[in-house]
């Protein structure tokens, strides 16, 4: 496929558009990424995605797919040639969108929503969902991975592509805060599997450096408070 077939919307600083990019590298494509900075959103972007106005968005040919585990799933069932990203099995795929949306709901909402937290009592109810989730995940880990490196068993699956595109944000809360969101003396299977995801080469390079996240994160932050009228503790 010409490079030009797939172009893909997306944003250095945002973990949904790393789904996206994981996945078209496990089944080998080549695309373009065009980077957007959404201040202001560009005319491809919102002409792409009228609904939502978001990324990522893929472009296929001149057929655009929106939200990133729905292009994740778009990519696996149009390119079968390629290793399979979701489970062959119908139970076990509906198991893997299960978790995933568990995922994207419970995790992602608690480290955004801590950013806007008022104080640290706050702060402390949003640690306690991450803490609750990541004890969880523990479990479904070794259940799915049958003692595999990946919730895929041998290779990067839907689950670990979903959960995986948050570690950057996951390290930043752990920076801003001082406190572990992973910690491998609670859950170890989790803590290697994060080292092991972070290190294949269908992900390498990908994640921000924290670092630079942080200076995002902290120009978003204001943003947050400013819109809902608060100041940070």
């Amino acid at each position: 496929m010409a490079r030009n077939d797939l172009k893909l919307l997306g944003g250095w600083f945002s973990p949904f558009p790393v789904k996206v990019h994981i996945a078209l590298n496990i089944k080998g494509l080549e695309y373009e990424l065009v980077e957007e900075t959404l201040n202001p959103k560009s005319d491809l972007l919102l002409q792409s995605n009228p609904v939502y106005k978001k990324i990522p968005v893929l472009i296929h040919g001149d057929k655009p797919i929106c939200e990133s585990a729905n292009i994740v799933e778009y990519i696996d069932e149009v390119w079968t040639n390629a290793p399979s990203i979701l489970p062959t099995n119908a139970y076990d795929r509906a198991l893997a969108r299960f978790w995933a949306a568990y995922i994207d709901d419970k995790w992602f909402l608690s480290m955004r929503d801590m950013l806007t937290a008022k104080n640290d009592e706050a702060k402390r109810g949003y640690f306690e969902q991450l803490d609750e989730v990541v004890v969880r995940l523990e479990e479904v880990l070794k259940k799915c991975s049958q003692g595999k490196g990946f919730f895929g068993g041998d290779k990067i699956g839907f689950i670990d592509i979903v959960y995986g595109c948050y570690l950057s944000w996951m390290r930043v809360t752990e920076k801003m805060n001082g406190k572990k969101v992973l910690d491998e003396s609670k859950t170890p299977a989790l803590a290697k599997w994060a080292e092991t995801f972070a290190a294949d080469p269908a992900v390498k390079g990908l994640l921000p450096e924290t670092d630079t996240l942080i200076e995002f994160a902290k120009v978003f932050q204001q943003k947050l408070l400013a819109a809902a009228g608060a100041t940070p503790n």
